[in-house]
């Protein structure tokens, strides 16, 4: 009884010699054990997974109960047993430790599975859900509800296809992105889907192919995202970016935009076809070393690429050093000058500006030809009209002749400009110009004057002569006119006068001349007319209106009124502007239009402009501090010496912060003389004082002007708003202007704002402030309304 008896098969697998000793049987239970349970964990761990804590316990269970047996049936051989015995329970201890530590992962691995259903099941921001193979859902999260508005008892078994528009599944859409994660294993991407309601949102997806551990296919697994706010806003940016483009494609400059490490950023097509640059020599990204071997800054071959390179970073380097660079002019080749401007940025990139001034560096005898000569007709000019029309007349007093100034403009050339555009109206102008010069012959001049006024003199002994003159005139430039498939009839006014009969100097000549051109258009039928001495009455009335604007401010008939300027973001008045009215006690209100050229005229707009200046200051005192004035500086004040000074003295004598007063000036008021204008404009800014550029977008609207020249802000013209609600070129133009400002980072005013649909427009173009009637009209001085205000 006290033997043990085991199959002689097992036993020589074993090895075992001897068969009947209880230790060598109870060795062998221990190791099978032991085999079995690793032979589990390597190649069944899924079902150790799911079945080791009955499995592996039982098995467990039955080997120590057969041990026990035994043991309790071979009592007498436990002597025998032990040395044994100590290395057979060490290795049955180890196999109940194993299956105890299966037991823990497998707990471990189900508290892991629980917390992760929870957090799936449970997360809103995303929608996740199980498909089964036909693309129906089988298993889904609280995402799911959030973002679709379906509830459990709706979403389980609902087709997927049913959260795409009806326009995509008409299309198939679902099952081509069923389809490709079926073949591929993944799809990814953007769709249109649609919540319960219909309402439609974007969505990012991701669609993944679920198989078994055997490779079978057993269904999706399906990952949603609402980025609707992510696609307005890249819509937006896109919008907003095509405009830029668009300004930049249009620039008379080119521009080249580099970040800190001498790369392209951004470039326009104006700045290749400056540089006779292909389109891939100026891509992002490419290094300015390769951009000037492809020809910038360097006509002379990739020879001279390195030297070029250098002495750019030399010039570039200078400019950004000095905080209000100036253009510089460089000399490329043997005939080329190009200014050159480059202006930093905070990220350590820089802005390049290239402008072809080679025209303005030609020969002595060019320029002198340009000072003289009208740009575009290429007529005389005013100057070298007067210098030959001095000459005449010296030469007739001497050879007893005379000498007729002839004075001609054409009839309603800006309502053919305001209809036709500008271009057409300047190839009108060409023509006719084209035409007088064809009509000179020796002694005899044309010239253009400026605008649709042109001149033309004539030396003669007989009237006869002057007769034919005249004859030729009207009937080459009464020819009509046709321009791009338009045919025009202009009419003309044509008024003559005589020396020396009329007058014996140059000016009193011309006045005659114009005198009795106004005459000849304000009579029916009228083309041409002579002066006579009564026709000075008009310039009499004029020059007396002129003599009373001299006393009215003595007289207190001036008065300022003051319209309000609103921010666009936030709807508070940021300021007002100043604008002059006269009250005549006989006349009654004249219009500024009619006396203040008036005054830029005789010279009395300084002492007016001054006493504006004043009354303006005096007035924003006592507005809140956050409120600014703006005062319009007439381009006759502009150009006075002393200007600076005077601004400084007023804001001093009325106790006025210089950052409250904005000044208005037209490019007009800059254009004749840019080098001190500059250096003015930089005069206010030292002392805080604002400059806005005003009536933007007509007159020059050079891009030059607002680079060169350091405004505080932009007023756009009202005449394009006023346009803007039925003209896209109207609108377009206000589009760009405001791009622009943004990307100089000017602000931008926009004037004439009448209705609610012209500020709709403005705010959701980004526009910063705007001011008219909608806002409030002109009125008498805020401070009658305002509480009384500290300066700052």
């Amino acid at each position: 009884m006290g033997d043990f008896h085991v199959n002689p098969i097992v036993a020589l697998g074993l090895g075992f010699g001897d068969l009947h000793r209880p230790e060598t049987v109870l060795l062998t239970l221990a190791l099978l054990f032991l085999a079995g349970t690793a032979a589990m964990l390597a190649y069944a761990p899924s079902w150790v997974a799911r079945h080791g804590r009955a499995g592996i316990t039982g098995l467990t269970v039955t080997v120590v109960g057969c041990a026990a047996y035994l043991f309790a049936t071979s009592f007498h051989a436990r002597a025998a047993l032990t040395g044994t015995t100590s290395a057979t329970m060490a290795l049955m201890a180890a196999a109940l430790i194993s299956v105890a530590a299966v037991c823990r992962t497998r707990k471990a691995l189900d508290r892991h599975s629980l917390q992760f259903s929870i957090l799936v099941k449970n997360t809103s921001d995303y929608a996740i859900c199980m498909l089964d193979r036909q693309g129906r859902v089988s298993h889904w999260n609280a995402g799911v509800q959030a973002l679709t508005g379906y509830h459990e008892q709706q979403v389980i078994g609902m087709p997927i296809a049913r959260l795409f528009t009806i326009k995509d599944c008409s299309e198939g859409l679902p099952n081509r992105i069923l389809g490709r994660a079926t073949r591929t294993g993944i799809c990814k991407g953007y769709w249109i889907c649609r919540r319960s309601d219909g309402s439609q949102f974007w969505a990012e997806s991701t669609l993944e192919k679920v198989c078994d551990s055997k490779g079978r296919h057993l269904g999706f697994s399906l990952i949603t995202h609402d980025v609707t706010k992510i696609k307005e806003s890249q819509k937006l940016a896109a919008e907003a970016s095509q405009r830029l483009d668009t300004a930049l494609e249009n620039m008379h400059e080119g521009l080249c935009l580099f970040d800190a490490d001498e790369r392209i950023v951004l470039c326009n097509r104006r700045f290749r076809e400056f540089w006779g640059l292909k389109e891939a020599d100026a891509v992002p990204g490419t290094p300015l070393g390769r951009l000037i071997v492809s020809g910038f800054m360097n006509p002379d071959g990739a020879d001279q690429a390195a030297k070029q390179l250098w002495e750019f970073r030399r010039m570039r380097d200078e400019a950004l050093c000095e905080e209000d660079s100036h253009p510089l002019a460089t000399q490329l080749g043997d005939n080329r000058v190009v200014s050159i401007a480059n202006r930093g940025l905070p990220d350590g990139g820089w802005v390049t500006t290239c402008t072809d001034i080679t025209e303005q560096h030609q020969s002595e005898a060019k320029i002198e030809h340009m000072a003289l000569h009208d740009p575009l007709t290429g007529l005389p000019n005013r100057a070298r009209f007067a210098r030959r029309l001095d000459a005449e007349i010296e030469q007739a007093a001497t050879k007893r002749k005379r000498v007729a100034v002839i004075s001609i403009d054409l009839d309603q050339f800006k309502a053919i400009n305001d209809t036709h555009g500008h271009a057409f109206g300047d190839m009108l102008l060409q023509t006719m110009a084209d035409r007088l010069a064809a009509q000179c012959r020796d002694g005899e001049i044309a010239a253009r004057l400026g605008g649709d006024e042109f001149a033309a003199a004539k030396t003669f002994i007989h009237r006869a002569e002057l007769n034919d003159y005249i004859a030729r005139l009207r009937s080459a430039l009464s020819v009509p006119v046709e321009i791009e498939g338009h045919t025009l009839t202009v009419g003309l006014g044509i008024g003559v006068a005589h020396y020396p009969e009329d007058g014996a100097k140059r000016e009193t000549l011309l006045n005659n001349a114009d005198l009795a051109r106004r005459r000849a258009k304000s009579t029916v039928g009228q083309t041409v007319c002579f002066f006579e001495s009564g026709m000075d009455e008009s310039a009499r009335e004029r020059r007396k209106l002129a003599m009373v604007l001299r006393h009215a401010q003595e007289r207190g008939e001036f008065e300022l009124l003051y319209q309000p300027q609103r921010l666009l973001r936030t709807g508070e008045v940021s300021g007002y502007e100043a604008l002059l009215r006269w009250h005549h006690p006989a006349l009654g209100l004249v219009s500024p239009c009619q006396f203040i050229p008036l005054a830029e005229e005789t010279g009395d707009i300084i002492v007016i402009g001054e006493w504006v200046l004043r009354e303006a200051c005096i007035e924003a005192r006592q507005w809140p501090v956050q409120m600014k004035v703006a005062v319009n500086l007439s381009p006759v004040q502009f150009l006075q010496p002393g200007l600076v000074d005077r601004v400084r003295a007023i804001l001093v004598e009325c106790g006025l912060s210089p950052n409250r007063l904005e000044l208005e000036i037209t490019e007009t008021a800059i254009i004749s003389d840019k080098l001190r204008a500059l250096h003015c404009l930089r005069q206010f800014k030292a002392m805080g004082v604002k400059v806005a550029l005003d009536d933007f977008g007509t007159g020059y609207s050079s891009l030059d002007t607002l680079h060169s020249f350091p405004f505080d802000k932009i007023k756009i013209d009202k005449s394009f708003l006023l346009r803007a609600e039925d003209s896209p070129q109207a609108l377009a133009i206000v589009r760009t202007v405001l791009a622009l400002g943004r990307s100089l980072s000017i602000p931008v005013l926009a004037e004439g704002v009448e209705n609610e649909r012209q500020l709709r427009i403005l705010q959701s173009e980004g526009c910063d402030e705007a001011q008219g009637y909608y806002f409030g009209h002109p009125a008498p001085a805020p401070s009658l309304a305002l509480p009384k205000a500290v300066n700052s």
